[in-house]
């Protein structure tokens, strides 16, 4: 038998188009899965009211940002629609040596970057059930301006195509319960979590 000491955890990459609800599957399943951590990224963007600072990402300057990347501390990162996202690599490799396994909740670009570095990562992707779907979403978000939100629908189909090539596992999220289970018996089955 494996002790918790012995026990290697793994990275689960979680993706999908803005407003897909990536965010409230992931979190749930932190809550459902005792050795199951959610990594929390850096960004450039501003924060929203709705958001904590080191809880939901770390805030950061663009050149604090580029300082992570000269020091090679960042696992993967990209700019996304003017603004950098990142995952801060040291928190990662530790919580996996602890036996944890870690969700980066990140876009398709950072997963193939991550599933070079983690080569059994668990890639998963949330799909909508629709377009039109997705969009409601977005615009019930209420966090970007009009073109923004248009430039991630655009952007959305896209990054659903490269999806169907780098990710092994496709999720819709029709229904949230059923998603998170789908998401939740994914991890068990990579894992070995109980």
């Amino acid at each position: 038998m494996v002790g918790q000491s012995e026990k290697k955890g793994k990275v689960i990459v979680v993706s999908g188009p803005s407003g897909v609800g990536k965010s409230t599957i992931c979190k749930e399943v932190v809550n459902r899965l005792s050795d199951v951590q959610l990594s929390v990224s850096v960004t450039t963007r501003t924060k929203s009211e709705s958001e904590t600072d080191g809880k939901d990402y770390w805030f950061i300057t663009r050149e604090d940002f580029q300082k992570r990347i000269r020091q090679d501390l960042l696992l993967e990162y990209a700019e996304v629609f003017g603004n950098m996202y990142g995952t801060p690599r040291d928190k990662i490799d530790e919580a996996i040596k602890a036996g944890k396994s870690v969700i980066l909740e990140i876009d398709v670009q950072g997963g193939k970057q991550a599933k070079d570095i983690y080569r059994d990562a668990v890639m998963i992707f949330i799909l909508p059930p629709s377009q039109k779907e997705l969009k409601q979403r977005m615009d019930g978000r209420g966090r970007e301006n009009v073109e923004i939100a248009e430039e991630r629908l655009n952007g959305a189909s896209e990054e659903i195509a490269v999806a169907w090539q780098y990710y092994h596992h496709m999720v819709i999220n029709d229904d949230l319960e059923t998603a998170i289970k789908e998401v939740v018996e994914i991890i068990k089955n990579n894992t070995g979590e109980e």
